[in-house]
């Protein structure tokens, strides 16, 4: 269990800072107690090994301690996107089949209405200050017995070419896994502070920051949010030797400080996305290593990344250990080094990747042949074994490092009265990687800012489609299926429901 390593370092420098939230600093004595303490209220609620709990909590100290309380009980997390609403969240409550959610009030209350319908037993308990309160005397650990370490540890859903989120099942196993490699490949020490402003349900900072510092002794900056204004100077405040990230970030942040930046400690970062343009200003104006990798929540976070010594540009990196890469053609067969195919991925480590989708066989099925896992995504390997990302064979759009399904947004479009059909694909966007985009067949005349209002109470907010265009039919094949490498090809206006100020 990565709690293991928590109550570890705890008993070993109890003192050492763990958590730096605002001006609070949680040492590892001090979360390992106030996991204990919380582990013991959901024990008394009636929480039991292989139970879901549902987790709706943005960045605070919270969401660890119930993480890591729900899993020393060996229960699995299903920690949810603050984002979500309606329909989405509904789905993934009952499909997960959650015996409880613990949220924020302040989140909960929007939703409850919704979350009630649901009926069933799923208990509700509020995520407080008291959850992140050190206990002030000593505690003794609870243990569930001999956890299984392929056992699930968290559920975290994914969006699929369906429109229904997936959840990836990722074992206990899978988070030892990244804290053990994400370390040595970055050459991390207890010394580092991570800073993370990622939103913690997403396996970007599970996965490269809290399962790391859980291993290595490190020190967890946790921020609310991304501020590309702030970004240096909370840095500079906490002591940031490094950070996670989406290209998003590495955008937005080259833009905001267009200048050399070299008062703050950041030595690294590490993640997906970043654009070869903007990797070398990163690393050229502010003096920090790009650690750019390739991975899905279903790799356990990545199979590939560029490593000091062993980088190349434009490039995803190279294989993690016990890792190996094949690239594949439509019908599975492995292609010749150079020619680009679907990206599959092998672990002779047990438990690093995820275990299956949660109820959904058929799903799993299609994503674990014959012990690989196919990523939908494609891409190339060159002589030396470096990986090249080339887009997705699936029919995702990547937003700002968030995988969004056309097919969910479009189911709910056509619930509005005036449309006819509509289909969504993602446009490029320098800033978000991609934007979304609706092609509308409209029955009557509606404005496009009418038809994301609609959406607004229907789907998560990074779902919402930015451009519209008005079109007179969708192309389709004779089975119906929408033919999305044709729309760019209809010539219609395009609506930005956010323009320029």
């Amino acid at each position: 269990m990565i709690t293991d390593h928590l109550f570890e370092h705890a008993a070993r420098q109890p003192d050492k800072p763990f958590l730096v939230f605002g001006d609070t600093t949680y040492s590892f004595s001090d979360m390992a107690g106030m996991v204990t303490v919380n582990a013991a209220r959901l024990a008394e609620a009636g929480i039991r090994p292989g139970d879901r709990v549902a987790m709706l909590c943005g960045n605070r100290p919270a969401f660890l301690a119930a993480w890591f309380a729900i899993n020393e009980l060996g229960a699995v997390a299903v920690p949810l996107n603050v984002s979500l609403v309606g329909d989405g969240l509904q789905y993934i409550l009952r499909q997960s089949e959650s015996r409880m959610l613990l949220a924020e009030p302040e989140l909960y209350e929007p939703r409850a209405a919704g979350i009630a319908a649901l009926g069933g037993a799923l208990q509700y308990v509020p995520i407080d200050e008291s959850m992140a309160q050190p206990p002030t005397g000593p505690v003794r650990r609870l243990r569930p017995g001999n956890v299984d370490p392929l056992a699930p540890n968290s559920i975290l859903y994914t969006s699929g070419t369906t429109g229904l989120p997936k959840g990836a099942v990722l074992p206990h196993q899978a988070y030892v896994h990244a804290g053990n490699d994400m370390v040595e490949s970055l050459g991390m020490t207890a010394d580092d502070r991570i800073m993370v402003f990622l939103p913690l349900f997403h396996a970007n900072p599970q996965m490269y920051a809290v399962s790391t510092a859980l291993v290595s002794g490190a020190t967890l900056v946790l921020l609310p949010k991304f501020s590309a204004s702030r970004f240096f100077d909370d840095a500079i405040r906490y002591r940031a030797t490094g950070f996670t990230y989406v290209g998003t970030v590495l955008s937005i942040l080259e833009k905001q400080h267009p200048g050399e930046r070299r008062d703050h400690g950041l030595k690294w970062c590490v993640g997906g996305g970043a654009p070869e343009r903007v990797w070398r200003e990163i690393e050229g104006r502010y003096g920090v290593r790009v650690n750019e990798l390739y991975g899905m929540t279903e790799t356990g976070g990545w199979v590939t990344m560029n490593v000091a010594g062993r980088t190349r540009l434009g490039s995803v990196g190279m294989p993690r250990q016990r890792v190996e890469l094949c690239i594949r053609d439509s019908e599975g067969r492995p292609v010749p080094q150079g020619e680009k195919g679907e990206i599959t991925a092998s672990s002779s480590a047990g438990g690093m990747f995820f275990t299956g989708y949660w109820n959904n066989p058929e799903a799993t099925a299609s994503t674990l042949k014959d012990g690989w896992l196919y990523t939908g995504d494609r891409g190339y390997l060159d002589a030396d074994g470096y990986l090249y990302f080339d887009g997705r064979v699936k029919e995702l759009i990547r937003r700002g490092g968030e995988m969004i399904a056309p097919t969910e947004i479009e189911q709910q479009l056509l619930k509005h009265p005036a449309v006819r059909d509509c289909a969504v694909v993602g446009v490029p966007d320098e800033i978000m990687g991609e934007e979304v985009k609706a092609y509308v067949v409209a029955s009557e005349e509606v404005s496009a800012v009418t038809l994301r209002a609609f959406l607004e109470t229907r789907i998560a907010r990074f779902m919402l489609p930015r451009y519209f265009s008005f079109v007179d039919s969708i192309p389709k094949t004779e089975t119906q299926k929408i033919k999305r490498f044709a729309l760019a090809d209809l010539t219609a206006e395009t609506v930005d429901t956010q323009p320029a100020h």
